[in-house]
This record gives C-alpha cells, structure tokens and sequence, in this order.
C-alpha cells in the first residue's frame, strides 16, 4: 500500500503535540491553554482520516478544509506558547516549522480539487 503523506505526517504531528501537552501538565502545571492545543492538534489527523474515508469528493474537501482550520488553530496556540514562554522558543520553532508544512500540503489539496471542479 502506497504511503499516504499526509496521513502519516498529521498522526506524527499528533503524537508530538500529545507529548507535549503531557509535558506542559507536568512540568509547567498548565492545564487549559495545554488542552486546547491537545484538541486542535490532534483534530488535524483525526479529520485527515474522515476525509480519507468520505463518501464523496465533497464530503473529502469538507473534512479538509476542517482539518486546515484546526492546522491554523494550532499553529495559534503554538505561537502563544512561544511568547508567553512556557515554551521553549527552539522547541516552539520545530512545532511551527511542522504545522506550516502540514498547512501547505493540506492548502495544495484543497487548491487541486477545487481546480479540478472549476
């Protein structure tokens, strides 16, 4: 079975925002911002894998321009992190070079379909 990048790189992405959310709980005591990120960042995947098995070209775009959103959502709550320093500016600057490269290629499906259908 052929890899399917996005898939796999949204799941990645998840895996780590899980690590950090556990890390921001039990090193920083940050409980609320740390569980909104946790949401939107494991919401990309989870929504990747809805438009995987959609039952329509439709439903596909649907599922991915949600899967966008929450991609813009997260890269929100990173940057907060970031510069209310209870992350690390290194480690807030990998997260983001993942998350924009995660909007890209959600961005350039989106931009094939809807040519497609133009």
């Amino acid at each position: 079975m052929k890899e399917n990048i996005i898939q796999t790189k949204s799941y990645d992405f998840a895996l780590k925002i899980v690590k950090l959310h556990r890390s921001l709980v039990e090193n920083k005591k940050e409980f609320v911002l740390s569980k909104q990120l946790l949401r939107s960042g494991t919401s990309i995947g989870a929504n990747i894998e809805e438009a995987i098995g959609g039952q329509s070209e439709k439903d596909f775009y649907a599922k991915l321009t949600i899967s966008y959103k929450k991609a813009r959502e997260t890269k929100y709550w990173i940057r907060l992190f970031k510069d209310s320093e209870y992350l690390d500016k290194e480690i807030a600057n990998d997260f983001l070079i993942d998350i924009e490269e995660l909007l890209r290629i959600i961005g350039s499906i989106q931009k094939t379909l809807k040519n497609k259908n133009s």
